[in-house]
């Protein structure tokens, strides 16, 4: 039986964005919460609980455009350009950050202040950038034949900012649970108070783009059965488990910040975001410039894909080993004596 190669490479970018989102989500959301922090020295912690990950964590991204360039190089000359000045921001953002995260524990007083701020305004623009990356993939892509056809700024609408505040917030609530799982003290009520409000605020935003997104292109609505103003229940019946996963998710988080527990709202958040991006592939899958270009039409030659398959067999299997082995060894509460360097 012959493989299906453009659909293996579909989902293994999937796979690698939708890891990336998850895991450098609360990496970035360590640094959005960064300002909230009463003393340097719960900053200190803050960061030591991600030192061991923060880096390997963006491999998921590397492997995400990497994938992306090699198995469908046509969606990524017109997704680039079209997308050019979030992508470069948050590439600019990223870079900051992982500057920030190095020489912060160097600093002397106005250094570390310095690299501190540095650290959250990278991980905050970063966040914001990728909303709005994704706030324009969503909304869709202007063709000219085989070419990007759009303006510069066509990413730039109070859709796609209205997306960027909502992935900041889910950032947020992944970067608290997280704090809540692997701090104690002060800190860990402090995580928990942040939560609180993140959740909240996630939820609203969570609806209110849910909702938006229904107008953002035709497929979308057909997809989720909305068409006239109305839904066809039958429609949303069939999908109804993708949002009723994402409740789930929310009622852990809030189940488990209400009785104390520790590692649960985190997986409850960790639970959203799948919930979410399983909702965002449904209203364009196969497309994957939406909404005028399938995965199959914009994928590299059978040999090519079947090639590269070859190499991502052996090494896929080895990053994902190494990332579990890296959290079973660092895993468990970080003190305020913990040391990164």
């Amino acid at each position: 039986m012959d493989l299906d190669l453009p659909l293996i490479w579909a989902g293994i970018i999937a796979l690698a964005v939708l890891l990336y989102v998850m895991l450098d989500g609360f990496d970035l959301g360590i640094g959005i919460l960064f300002p909230f922090a009463r003393s340097p020295r719960d900053r200190d912690t803050m960061m030591n609980t991600i030192a061991p990950y923060w880096d390997g964590n963006e491999t998921w991204l590397v492997l995400g455009g990497g994938g992306l360039f090699a198995a469908f190089p046509l969606a990524y000359a017109i997704i680039m350009p079209a997308l050019y000045i979030p992508i470069l921001l948050m590439m600019m953002a990223l870079i900051l950050r992982g500057v920030a995260f190095e020489f912060r524990a160097r600093g002397r007083t106005r250094g570390k202040a310095f690299w501190t701020g540095a650290f959250a305004g990278g991980s905050t623009v970063a966040a914001l950038a990728q909303g709005l990356v994704l706030g324009g993939f969503i909304q869709g892509v202007t063709l000219n034949g085989e070419a990007f056809g759009g303006g510069p700024f066509d990413w730039l609408t109070p859709y796609t900012l209205l997306v960027a505040v909502g992935l900041t917030a889910g950032y947020a609530l992944l970067g608290s649970t997280w704090l809540i799982w692997r701090t104690e003290d002060d800190l860990h009520g402090d995580a928990r108070r942040w939560a609180w409000r993140a959740v909240l605020a996630s939820a609203a935003l969570l609806a209110v783009v849910s909702f938006a997104t229904l107008f953002v292109h035709p497929q979308v609505a057909l997809r989720w059965g909305f068409e006239d103003g109305a839904f066809d229940l039958a429609r949303l019946a069939l999908l109804s488990p993708i949002p009723l996963l994402g409740l789930a998710g929310l009622g852990l988080v809030v189940w488990g910040l209400a009785k104390g527990g520790h590692v649960a709202p985190f997986l409850g958040s960790l639970t959203v975001f799948v919930s979410g991006y399983l909702g965002l592939a449904v209203g364009f899958f196969p497309n994957i410039v939406p909404y005028d270009l399938t995965f199959r039409q914009a994928a590299s030659a059978e040999n090519a894909l079947g090639l590269m398959l070859v190499g991502v067999a052996i090494l896929l299997p080895v990053i994902l080993a190494y990332t579990v082995w890296v959290y079973w060894v660092f895993r468990g509460k970080v003190g305020a004596d913990a040391g990164y360097h």
